[in-house]
Order: structure tokens, then C-alpha cells, then sequence
């Protein structure tokens, strides 16, 4: 009953979202199900199953992460030790907080870098390193362990100290530190170990409602480490069900000791304002729903959009995955609270914002940016909107297509002090985050999705 009501679900709530292809899996009371609706691709369709790979983006940094703590546990990385210890070459802009950046500082995004330079770092095994190099121009937004600030250039820095203690690629080492020892066969890196598979590419919504390829299919490797991994639907549940089990492999050995798992899923860093979670761990996002905790991560790539979320204390996973933009998010979301609600009985609301108020209004509207993107908060007089766009000097130098821009998004604040928001429509609905203040007082900058922008101009 439980299978045919989640099948159900995934198929009219992907029609209604208009999304070509999903998977998704639970697990809830010791049994996995497994949900697929549509297609791979609108151009070359085939169906979607429990095994097609999907493109999971962020939730990548979970892999790098966890490999992390291999190491960790194996005694040739410690959580504590500066970067530099591992990669002696790192170079930022402030040469201070080179010499002082922590592994547990990357792991958790409290390093003080900011999102990333979208620079291509070519195919070549020197990917990463190249990546690190690019980080020499990266903009701090912070002094280290000042405040969490979601980076995707901290996590390639990561893949680059796990090449260098293991002497392995980062895609060869993750398969040896984890994917072989769980039985991951169908979690890869390699365009050209993709495409001997079945897989999905993303979809983009054109100007008529309707769905067209997103190309390219994938960015550069030397993203990787943050978010270059396929995996189906199969393997993101068995990994889901290793991160809530005692960390042991498919033949019974110890891969990372339960103890050091636990350790992952503990606050390390306050999150203030944000729908991604309540706190960090060491890469989880930890976030209290209904009673419980919930532990988990997102990742969205080029037309493509996946979740994976844990309930430990009642041996509880979901993951989703999607194959369009921008629709894949707000479906992904539908799904995860359909399984809170159905399998345990935990409810996900949004909390409401207040009505609108011209004089906090004008407070916020103006003009933000941080290396990448450029954020606006408009005030019409009676109500806000937040509009998020790439640079066009950023898309102008990129050697392939980046992300198209959405269309802006209805803001609302929130109750409390007047700094926290929640974006009320679109592809974003539920999103949440907070503005920052200067010392005298005034707004300085805003929160999204945990990457930080600075004000540059009132509106």
C-alpha cells in the first residue's frame, strides 16, 4: 500500500510540476521503496528506474566529506590541522587566513571563503589542483571560524587534501575509500563511465512552458569534490542507510567507525535564518522538524536537482532526485515532506511572514553582490522581490554555458528582529535567510542558501 500511495504521489506531482524524469527511495521501518516517473531526456527518452544516474550536485560534499573522515580514522588527517599541512601551496588573498584555515573549517563552510571562482580548471587530472590555484583571487568573507558561509571552493580544497595524502585522483580515491568498500556501482564521476549507463540529462523551462536540453551536461571536474557525482536512486538510499547504520561495508568491515559518523551529524556551527538547516555538522545540514531531527543535504547541477534527507532517531531516509529547472526544487520538496508525513508523521510547514511594512521595506531594498552573483531586493511600494543573476562578466568568460537566471521572487520578512526573510513564490518558495548589519547598525549585507552578499548599493 505504502509503495503504490509514494508511486502515486511521484507521478502526479512531477506532472504537475512538468518534470520530464524523477526517482526516489525510502527507507522507513526496515524496508526500502522506490518511486520513478518519465523520461531521461525529452530528445533520446528511456525510462527512468531505481538504477538511471542522476546528477546530484551538492550532495556530492557528503562523499568528500565522509572520505574525509576515512582518513581521519586511518590517522592521515586530522580535523583540527591546518590546510596547509596537506596542501602547502594554497594561496588566498589574505595570506593570514591561508596559514590558518582548519580541515574542520572546510568541512563545515567556516573557513571564511566565499562560494567559488566558476573558473574552468579543465578534464585533466590536474583539475583540482587547478581549482586550488584559481583560490588565490577568491574574496574572503570572513576571518576563519568567524561564521558559516556555504562554499563550494572549500569543498574542492578538500578534494584537493585528499589527493595529496593519497596520491590517488580524487574520483579514484573516493571509489577506493568508499564506493568499493559499500557497493556503490552505480556512484560515478567520468562522463565516460556515465554514459555506458542509463542516464538523465537536465532540462531547462523555455519561454513557451516548455522543457528543452540543458547543455553542457556537466561543468568542469575540477568541481568535483563539491558537486561532480551521478548516482541512482538505488545507490543515494544505500549510502542514506550507511550514514544511519554502525559504518560498516558491504562485507561486514568497518569503512568509517559509527563513532566518527555520529561526530558528522553534531552541530558544529549555528545557522541563523536559513530553510537549509538549524545548524551545521561536519558537511550535514542538521534542522529540528515537528519534534525531530532531521539530518541532510541538497545539490542541484545544470538542469538537474537532488535531496537526501535522514531522520536517525527512527532509522529514517528519503532521497529524490529530478531532471528540470527550476521546478525540480519545489518538486524534490513535495516529495520529501510527503515522506516525513506519510512514513512518520512529521509535518513540514513554512513559517508565515508578516504583511508587508514600507519603512523595513526600504531598509532592505537595494543592491547585493559577491564574487558570482548579484542579488536586488526591489521594493514596489507594496510588496518585495529578490532577483538573483550571474554576472555578465562571469557568464562572458566561462568556456561553456552556465545556469539560466530565474525570474525574481516575492520576499517576505519574517517576525522577530526584522532580519530574517522568506521567499514566498517560484522555483525557491520556503527559501530562507537573514541580513546582515554593520556596527552603526544598517543593513550590510544578505544570506542565501548560506552564500553571503555584500551590499554595494541602497535601492
Amino acid at each position: 500500500m505504502r509503495h503504490q500511495a509514494l508511486s502515486e504521489f511521484v507521478k502526479v506531482t512531477a506532472e504537475e510540476f512538468g518534470i520530464p524524469g524523477a526517482s526516489v527511495g525510502v527507507f522507513a521501518g526496515g524496508r526500502e521503496y522506490f518511486a520513478s516517473h518519465g523520461v531521461t531526456s525529452v530528445e533520446n527518452p528511456l525510462p527512468v528506474d531505481s538504477d538511471t544516474l542522476f546528477l546530484v550536485g551538492s550532495v556530492t560534499k557528503t562523499y568528500t566529506a565522509t572520505a574525509l573522515m576515512r582518513l581521519v580514522a586511518e590517522g592521515r588527517v586530522e580535523l583540527d590541522a591546518p590546510v596547509r599541512r596537506y596542501v602547502p601551496e594554497l594561496r588566498l588573498t589574505d595570506e593570514r587566513a591561508a596559514a590558518e584555515i582548519t580541515v574542520k573549517q572546510l568541512l563545515n563552510h567556516t573557513a571564511g571563503l566565499g562560494w567559488g571562482t566558476l573558473e574552468d580548471s579543465g578534464e585533466g587530472d590536474d583539475a583540482i589542483a587547478r581549482d586550488v590555484e584559481h583560490l588565490a583571487g577568491l574574496r574572503m568573507v570572513g576571518a576563519p571560524g568567524e561564521r558559516s558561509s556555504y562554499s563550494q571552493a572549500g569543498y574542492n580544497l578538500l578534494g584537493r587534501i585528499i589527493e595529496k595524502v593519497t596520491g590517488l585522483t580524487y574520483e579514484r580515491a573516493i571509489a577506493a575509500l568508499l564506493f568499493e568498500p559499500l557497493g556503490l556501482d552505480r556512484s560515478l564521476y567520468s562522463r565516460d563511465d556515465v554514459m555506458t549507463r542509463r542516464f538523465s540529462v537536465g532540462h531547462d523551462r523555455d519561454e513557451n512552458g516548455g522543457v528543452t536540453i540543458s547543455r553542457p551536461w556537466r561543468h568542469w571536474r575540477g568541481d568535483a569534490p563539491g558537486g561532480g557525482l551521478a548516482a541512482s536512486a538505488g545507490d543515494l538510499l544505500r549510502w542514506a542507510r550507511f550514514h544511519l547504520g554502525d559504518g560498516r561495508g558491504a562485507d561486514g568491515r568497518t569503512v568509517v567507525p559509527a563513532e566518527l559518523l555520529d561526530l558528522m551529524k553534531r552541530p558544529t556551527a549555528e545557522l541563523r535564518g536559513s530553510s537549509l538547516g538549524d545548524a551545521m555538522g561536519l558537511c550535514w545540514f542538521l534542522r529540528d522538524v515537528d519534534g525531530v531531527r532531521t539530518v541532510g543535504h541538497g545539490g542541484s547541477s545544470n538542469g538537474q536537482f537532488a535531496e537526501l534527507l535522514t531522520v536517525p532517531e527512527r532509522g529514517f531516509a528519503v532521497v529524490v532526485t529530478a531532471n528540470a529547472a527550476p521546478d525540480g526544487i519545489p518538486f524534490n520538496q513535495a516529495v520529501v515532506r510527503w515522506a516525513l508525513e506519510h512514513f512518520l508523521g512529521v509535518i513540514d510547514r513554512d513559517p508565515e511572514p508578516l504583511p508587508y511594512d514600507p519603512a523595513r521595506a526600504r531598509e532592505v531594498a537595494g543592491r547585493y553582490e559577491n564574487d558570482a552573483m548579484t542579488l536586488t531586493i526591489e521594493d514596489d511600494g507594496a510588496s518585495l522581490t529578490l532577483e538573483v543573476l550571474i554576472k555578465p562578466e562571469i557568464r562572458a568568460a566561462a568556456e561553456m554555458d552556465l545556469p539560466a537566471d530565474h525570474l525574481p521572487f516575492d520576499l517576505g520578512l519574517l517576525p522577530g528582529d526584522g532580519d530574517e526573510y522568506i521567499l514566498t513564490d517560484g522555483a525557491f518558495k520556503g527559501q530562507r535567510g537573514f541580513f546582515t548589519r554593520d556596527a552603526s547598525g544598517a543593513v550590510a549585507g544578505v544570506d542565501l542558501a548560506g552564500r553571503l552578499f555584500t551590499r554595494v548599493a541602497p535601492s
